[in-house]
């Protein structure tokens, strides 16, 4: 479940993230959609003579593997449904509030870390083009740093949520 609060009139930031959400989830759709292609050229020029071998698919569907991988934990965040593990017995929503609050922490170190590094992970690919594809590696290595700004957009929609739900404005 999202905790997210679902009010008749919300905000321009709760706007804001649900078309941003909404953007992702067809952006999944269709890096799943893209990532068939090259697994399918890999696999029918493997096992037939119809095409020949391509060997800069395996590039291609390892780029496209990887940004679906990412914004499936971008969606994830926002839902609630990654980096998110049940331990305790049901609690009052309170307590329950304060519970993902401190999970909340560890996906926020988690956010920051992507975000510094996958900065540095991207400038280190800035001038760098793969060797089948010669596609810039900037092009996958910046997956990391949209994946922490957009796990810190999310999150603080969610913590908002929690400490309106802890303070009882909810």
């Amino acid at each position: 479940m999202t905790h997210i609060d679902q009010s008749a009139n919300p905000g321009p930031w709760r706007r804001f993230t649900a078309a941003y959400a909404a953007f992702l989830s067809v952006l999944l759709a269709i890096t799943v959609g893209l990532l068939i292609i090259p697994v399918s050229l890999q696999i029918f020029s493997r096992y037939t003579e119809l095409i020949p071998s391509y060997i800069w698919t395996e590039e291609m569907a390892r780029f496209m593997f990887i940004w679906t991988i990412m914004i499936g934990a971008m969606i994830g965040v926002r839902e609630s449904t990654h980096f998110e593990v049940d331990l305790l017995p049901q609690m009052a929503p309170r307590g329950e509030a304060v519970a993902r609050l401190l999970g909340r922490l560890g996906v926020l170190v988690a956010a920051c870390i992507f975000v510094m590094a996958g900065i540095e992970f991207t400038r280190f690919a800035w001038r760098r083009t793969s060797e089948l594809a010669e596609l810039p590696l900037w092009y996958i290595h910046v997956a990391w740093p949209v994946t922490g700004v957009t796990w810190l957009v999310f999150l603080g929609e969610l913590v908002l949520s929690d400490l309106k739900i802890i303070f009882g404005r909810a």
